[in-house]
């Protein structure tokens, strides 16, 4: 058993790279390299970036038949073939010379991804974890976001030096390099519940409770993915010169991880729908301070408001079903979970875009402020219903 602690820990680290490696060199490619993609392709700039929302949409629609993998043919062998189709799909990008090779390597690489990233290793950590697997999983949550810190100075210095497409196949050898070693040495070799254990996990979940779930994590996940390819352009729209704009919005990482630190440190105390709701009552403040604010101030505290609130969000949105649902219904909630979550992310980016550059940054963040109050009212009614439960099943065993 203290073996097991022990090496827990260094689990949960080598993951937490092989996942900035796998989002740092997928996803946030074209944040590098997007320009000289564009440039190449022919294609515009816009074009080139909704490479990323296919393969978003690609992983949502993906998500429950992966975990029938992972059931069939277990956590290992699935989520290192994962690795092998999101390289396979970043060498297409790189020896794409038009939109249709360009958009079949998307579909790689999400094809990948949702058996390679976020939803996939939480169960298999999760598995691996045990009763720990809260602290386990808000640990990898954590430093796992680490992709752009990591990967982009790395894909930008290689783009320069060699250029895009070199940069691209250096992405896919490091998929091949750290993420595919890290999964099939240190994931479990079982699969995720046989035949016999899907029927009971499925039961075993609340529908109501994972549609409130799922509305809210959704609502807010729109606000802040959709923010975050937009927040500079927000910024300008409030008066900032571009150099300020991109000096403020550069804090929102440090104050999310920041705040995923504090919540780690404090998860024994409070569990995911305290702090998740804490943090989802904090979200329509930050677009106050922008609302009845001006300049680089308002600026400073919206960011620092709203990075702390985004930080905790993000590690809530992967430990709630921990907390909400038996141990054995984890895989199954997650992956039910990932289609309507990763198909708001990825219509996040353009929509606001869209809202920001049809209506202003006054009508973005009303519409920030709407949804963020909705997926409050959810979370709200979620936690009153996951303690009117615990109570009817406390008041249950006494009268037995």
């Amino acid at each position: 058993m203290s073996e097991s602690r022990l090496r827990l820990p260094l689990i949960v680290a080598a993951f937490a790279l092989a996942q900035a490696v796998c989002w740092g060199t997928t996803f946030n490619l074209p944040a590098v390299a997007g320009a000289a993609m564009a440039e190449a392709l022919g294609l515009s700039y816009a074009a080139v970036m909704a490479g990323p929302t296919v393969m978003l949409v690609v992983m949502a629609l993906a998500a429950v038949p992966v975990l029938r993998l992972f059931e069939r043919w277990g956590i290992r062998r699935v989520m290192t073939a994962g690795v092998v189709v999101g390289a396979l799909g970043l060498a297409v990008i790189a020896a794409a010379t038009a939109a249709p090779a360009y958009f079949a390597g998307w579909l790689l690489v999400g094809a990948g991804g949702a058996a390679m990233l976020t939803t996939a290793i939480q169960i298999g950590l999760a598995a691996l974890a045990g009763t720990t697997a809260r602290r386990a999983v808000g640990a990898l949550m954590v430093f796992g976001g680490l992709g752009t810190t990591l990967c982009w100075p790395v894909l930008g210095a290689l783009q320069a030096a060699f250029g895009w497409r070199s940069a691209t196949l250096a992405g896919a050898f490091a998929l091949l390099a750290v993420a595919g070693p890290i999964y099939g040495l240190l994931l479990p070799r079982r699969a995720a519940g046989g035949p016999r254990a899907e029927a009971p996990a499925a039961a075993a979940i609340d529908r109501a409770a994972l549609a409130l779930l799922a509305f809210a994590m959704a609502a807010n996940g729109v606000v802040t993915w959709g923010f975050s390819l937009t927040l500079i352009r927000l910024f300008e729209e409030r008066g900032l010169d571009h150099a300020t704009a991109v000096g403020v919005a550069s804090f929102t990482g440090l104050a999310a991880l920041s705040a995923r630190l504090v919540d780690f440190a404090a998860g024994r105390r409070w569990n995911s729908l305290t702090t998740g709701l804490a943090a989802a009552a904090c979200l329509p403040l930050s677009f106050s301070m922008l609302i009845f604010g001006s300049g680089t101030p308002a600026a400073i505290g919206f960011v620092t408001l709203y990075g702390l609130t985004s930080g905790v969000l993000a590690v809530a949105r992967s430990t709630m079903p921990l907390d909400l649902f038996p141990a054995e219904a984890y895989a199954r909630a997650s992956s039910m979970l990932a289609l309507p979550l990763n198909l708001s992310f990825a219509c996040a980016p353009p929509l606001f875009a869209a809202i920001l550059s049809q209506g202003g940054s006054d009508a973005a963040l009303l519409i920030a402020t709407g949804l963020s109050l909705a997926a409050l009212a959810a979370l709200g009614a979620l936690v009153l219903r996951h303690r009117r439960a615990i109570s009817e099943h406390r008041s249950g065993g006494r009268s037995r």
